[in-house]
């Protein structure tokens, strides 16, 4: 009998289809995509892309040179571009304005490497080092509402033909709508309960265990109760806290850890599949009103999830908004939590 999940956060319901369902092994992939060709983003080939935002390198070395850690640049087919004015306006009851943005790379290792759980641990946490500097910059715009973290690995994934470890950096001037929704079920959430429905989703799911994978002292990586794809994991923090920019270094480490650990298991058990990684934290607080973002910082709870690309979005789920997930996140869970590192 097919199973009908509610979101709690959001109020998305998903269908977990037991008629269709897969033994977790019957997953494994095998990656497709087109040759790789010369890849731009490699130490010594700096020339190759536009002049760098940031770097994270030693002080002896020149920006755009070989000898960095982690490196920044703008997309050369940005989504949003950085120069000129929002001009909001209207167009009937049609709202408009200019594409006013900034979108940039993530290049997170010299090294021809393509997945990131095959970087080190200090290596990862130098890369969301990057990611907090970038947020934290890019906040002074006053333009911009919202940054966006993301990685597509994987031809399939969006990831493209040059298989070089990189996430993208997308900075709104308005919030993006699936952010929005979990403000919206988060803020409900704490005016009835005076809680976080993080904060007791973290605390469920570590006494249940059922869709725990893995646990460390600062996170937690669980397969969602509501899952819209096999294998879907959320990793979040234990400690209460809405922006991912407050992580100090020793976060960042243990971060690390996780990430890799369940990356790592995701590329075992399942060869390798392609993935959208993607960070959800809170929005930049710009007063505009009274009340404008009044409990966010007690409401709402950054976390990354992570969605394999193992399953195809088809007419039905377009049609209706509802998900149809073959396997329960249970069975996806304990596949992933019994994979030996």
């Amino acid at each position: 009998m097919p199973e009908l999940r509610k979101d709690p956060i959001i109020g998305r319901w998903v269908i977990i289809s037991t008629e269709r369902a897969k033994r977790p092994d019957q997953f494994a992939t095998v990656q497709e995509g087109p040759p790789e060709g010369e890849c731009p983003f490699c130490e010594g080939f700096e020339f190759k892309t536009p002049p760098e935002i940031y770097s994270i390198r030693p002080r002896h070395t020149a920006a755009n040179s070989p000898g960095w850690k982690v490196r920044v640049v703008p997309s050369i087919a940005p989504f949003l571009r950085i120069e000129g004015d929002l001009d909001r306006r209207g167009k009937g009851i049609y709202d408009m304005m200019n594409g006013i943005g900034a979108h940039e790379i993530i290049i997170e290792t010299p090294q021809h490497i393509a997945n990131l759980c095959d970087l080190s641990e200090a290596d990862i946490a130098s890369v969301f080092t990057a990611y907090i500097d970038r947020i934290v910059d890019l906040e002074k715009d006053k333009r911009f509402k919202y940054v966006l973290v993301f990685k597509n690995y994987g031809w399939i994934a969006g990831g493209g033909r040059v298989k070089h470890s990189r996430s993208q950096l997308i900075a709104t001037p308005v919030n993006p709508k699936r952010v929005k929704e979990e403000l919206v079920g988060a803020h409900a959430y704490y005016e009835y309960h005076e809680r976080c429905i993080f904060c007791d989703l973290i605390k469920q799911e570590i006494e249940q265990k059922d869709r725990l994978i893995i646990e460390t002292e600062g996170f937690i990586a669980i397969c969602p109760f509501a899952a819209r794809f096999p294998f879907e994991m959320w990793v979040l923090p234990k400690k209460h806290s809405c922006d991912f920019t407050s992580l100090d270094m020793p976060m960042r480490l243990n971060l690390a850890y996780i990430i890799k650990q369940v990356l790592s298991r995701l590329k075992k058990g399942l060869n390798d599949p392609p993935y959208n990684f993607i960070l959800h934290t809170a929005p930049f607080r710009r007063p505009t009103k009274a009340g404008y973002w009044r409990t966010i910082d007690y409401d709402y709870h950054w976390h990354i999830e992570i969605m394999p690309r193992l399953t195809r979005v088809a007419g039905f789920e377009w049609g209706t908004g509802f998900y149809i997930c073959p396997l329960p996140p249970e069975d996806g869970a304990k596949f992933l939590r019994e994979i030996q590192i």
